[in-house]
């Protein structure tokens, strides 16, 4: 997927409130823990997330996506009405139907010429989004376009601790929920746009993807938690980034040493030091989200590239690979220029 006229005009986070640190989780599984003979840090040993965000009771994953979506639009410029679709890819939904993309619409006040739906692909929602915005932007279908994110963690979390402190609970079934505790909250928006009617865009060039839904059963999840083979859906997924990269490196003419910056999806310490290793990536060189705020799902990749951009960190010119991967599996790498 290449572009030639699409630009990102303007991208904005929202950080949830509430801080709840891994360790308090942890007290809370004591008995469990204590019971199966594990160690009472295994959620910071084993995934290096020290504390995630939770928004306040009563939130709404549209609440915190329109949110988002106002920071990115008041960003860039770009009147409301201008917009000709709006695309929701929160895996955290306000319910089954409506849309959230359609509760979004509204509360942004969009106009109704705006198109809107909800887009689902686990973890690599957001970056799908982006390609499907872009392609009716290369395709001349509209003019300027929004991707917006909502994900919201506290009630799975706090079903999954539940579960776990049953004392008919097993080290086996522990495990399989144990990747729900590595969940955080928070929103992000993007707002693209053809390059050529405005000034100040940041080109976005498009990229590849690969599928490997032979493993569409090592991670599945409902509202109150997922389950997941956490050793098998690691290896299986490093094997799909491995191809995925080696996918850009020969048809992008992509070298890991020509991009300033990598923002990577990052699910916990193992899932990105290892996948550093996989492209040639210096770790200390990566933007790491999940010791403060977890793995926030789809909207972690543009929270990344938001916060660098706060931070001053982004400059003219830069390339920046933007990497996702998502149970199912699939993965995305995709490149734009600041």
């Amino acid at each position: 997927m290449r572009f030639e006229n699409v630009s990102i005009f303007g991208v904005a986070h929202v950080d949830a409130p509430n801080r709840v640190r891994s360790e308090e989780i942890e007290d809370r599984l004591a008995p469990t823990l204590g019971r199966l003979g594990m160690r009472s840090d295994l959620i910071r040993e084993l995934s290096g997330i020290m504390e995630r965000r939770v928004w306040d009771d009563g939130v709404q994953p549209s609440d915190v996506a329109a949110r988002a979506g106002e920071k990115a639009i008041a960003e860039t410029g770009i009147e409301k009405e201008q917009l000709g679709i709006l695309v929701n890819t929160s895996v955290c939904r306000d319910y089954i139907e409506p849309s959230t993309a359609s509760i979004v619409h509204s509360k942004i006040g969009l106009p109704e010429t705006c198109m809107n739906f909800d887009l689902g692909n686990a973890c690599l929602a957001f970056i799908n989004g982006m390609d499907m915005v872009g392609n009716m932007i290369e395709q001349g279908q509209i003019d300027d376009g929004i991707v917006v994110n909502g994900e919201s963690s506290k009630f799975s979390t706090e079903k999954t601790i539940e579960k776990l402190l049953d004392p008919e609970v097993d080290e086996e079934t522990f495990r399989a929920n144990f990747a729900t505790l590595t969940l955080g909250s928070g929103a992000a928006g993007m707002v693209l746009g053809r390059s050529d009617l405005a000034d100040g865009g940041h080109p976005f060039l498009g990229g590849v993807n690969l599928a490997a839904t032979e493993h569409n059963r090592l991670c599945y999840g409902q509202v109150d938690g997922m389950v997941t083979k956490g050793h098998e859906l690691l290896v299986a997924g490093l094997g799909l980034a491995a191809r995925t990269w080696e996918k850009a490196v020969d048809e992008l003419g992509w070298k890991i040493e020509d991009f300033h910056h990598c923002v990577l999806h990052q699910v916990s310490k193992i899932h990105t030091e290892k996948f550093c290793e996989i492209v040639g990536l210096d770790i200390n060189d990566v933007f790491r989200l999940y010791p403060n705020f977890a793995n926030i799902g789809p909207a972690g990749v543009p929270i990344v590239l938001s916060k660098l951009n706060d931070a001053g960190k982004l400059k003219s010119g830069d390339r920046i690979a933007l990497m996702g991967i998502g149970s199912g599996l699939n993965c995305t790498m995709a490149e734009l220029r600041w």
